[in-house]
């Protein structure tokens, strides 16, 4: 063979050898790309599929919620530990239930013996949704601990120690904010302490009956095994592996045992979870007595946590305080500060940049019924007598013209209110 002859092939040799790689990286695009198209068409029937089941779950709850009060019968009062009861309740009507969202409350109407008005009152749903039933779970208030002298919790005491197995209680259907998103699949942490486990027991054991494999770290601080709510539910959470549970004891009893009972003796603080957490890269769910919540929120905020993360129940005098819009917080300037005054108790003051009508009311010794402190339950309706308000959010329970949310608004000029 010539030189030439062998140049000719060696270059017919390369060309077959490159047409070859040629159509073979073709080929390998096409798998490449039809297992991505595969993938996409997959993900998106997934998120179709998801979102058609959401929409028919809205249409269902839609369906079957119901306006005002609802009538429903205590088919089970079991006592969970020290001061503290469940109640299962079941519609009067024997009619399904609304499904509702991990965190929602119920807002009761109790006419409670030697009260010249019933009283209102919202309990946090502490089980995973049913068709046929509820169940809240309530702590028995006793009073104040500086104020020994006041007597003890209205409603929760009426519940706890008067109401029985057979008994009729009214009920709106569920509502609140404080939810946790099952379609999401987001890494969650649930801290509380004391009654506050109640809507976060609601989040987790919904997780296990949707099946769900989403990360999900279960925080708890109780005094000691005495005041352990639902311990077995809790403790039952520990055998699902994507379930991390761990429990604080501040005060544990000589019979608590460390490592058996409890895990960590003293409180849920900002740096034990970040001792205990791998990153700061979840979405905090967080409910308990107020100082607790603002030390957590204070500490996730300066660990990095950005507020949109962080959720937290706003029941209860004691209330989270997030970083407010200026307009929220102070009158723009040149703008006096509106004054307020309460008709029936004769006081009046300056309003209180960051407060609420009815926690400056509170400030002063005044009492206004409340129930939710969210603007849902239309327990603190006051009357206004002269001047306007604005409302912090916007109201679930629609006020009545010339009345105001106390909960959920401040005045926006000088306000006279019937209180």
């Amino acid at each position: 063979m010539t030189f030439s002859a062998a140049v000719v092939g060696g270059v017919l040799i390369a060309l077959v050898l490159g047409q070859s790689a040629a159509a073979f990286w073709i080929a390998w695009r096409r798998w490449v790309d039809q297992r991505v198209a595969a993938r996409l068409r997959q993900e998106r029937l997934a998120w179709e599929v998801r979102a058609a089941r959401a929409r028919c779950e809205q249409a269902e709850q839609a369906r079957l919620v119901w306006n005002g009060y609802r009538k429903f019968v205590i088919t089970q009062k079991r006592r969970e530990c020290e001061g503290v009861w469940s109640f299962r309740l079941e519609p009067h009507d024997r009619k399904p239930l609304p499904p509702f969202i991990p965190g929602q409350y119920l807002t009761f109407q109790l006419r409670v013996p030697g009260r010249d008005k019933p009283v209102v009152r919202c309990y946090s749903l502490s089980d995973a949704p049913r068709p046929d039933s509820y169940r809240v779970t309530i702590k028995r208030e006793g009073p104040p601990p500086d104020r020994p002298e006041l007597p003890p919790g209205v409603a929760s005491s009426f519940f706890c120690d008067v109401l029985k197995e057979g008994d009729i209680v009214d009920a709106k259907a569920p509502a609140g904010h404080f939810t946790l998103d099952l379609e999401k699949d987001t890494p969650v942490v649930l801290i509380s302490a004391g009654v506050g486990v109640t809507p976060l027991l609601c989040m987790a054991n919904s997780l296990v009956a949707r099946g769900s494999k989403r990360e999900c770290w279960f925080l708890f601080g109780a005094r000691n095994g005495a005041e352990f709510i639902h311990r077995d539910e809790i403790e039952r959470l520990r055998q699902f592996a994507n379930f991390q549970v761990h429990v604080w004891f501040s005060r544990p009893r000589p019979d608590d045992r460390k490592g058996v009972d409890f895990q960590h003796e003293g409180r849920v603080t900002p740096d034990a979870l970040r001792q205990l957490l791998p990153s700061n890269n979840y979405e905090f769910f967080l409910c308990g007595p107020g100082p607790f919540m603002n030390a957590i929120t204070d500490g996730l905020r300066a660990w990095g946590v950005p507020d949109s993360a962080v959720h937290f129940e706003a029941f209860g005098p004691a209330t989270v305080k997030k970083a407010a819009p200026a307009s929220v917080v102070a009158p723009p300037p040149g703008q006096p500060t509106p004054r307020v005054r309460f008709a029936r108790s004769g006081r009046e003051c300056v309003w209180q940049a960051g407060l609420s009508v009815l926690e400056l009311a509170e400030s002063l010794g005044i009492r206004i019924d409340a129930g939710c402190r969210a603007g849902s339950c239309g327990s603190c309706l006051v009357a206004i007598k002269e001047g306007s308000v604005e409302y912090l959010q916007k109201p679930e329970a629609q006020p009545e013209e010339g009345s105001c949310l106390t909960c959920i608004c401040r005045p926006k000029t000088d306000l006279v209110l019937d209180a």
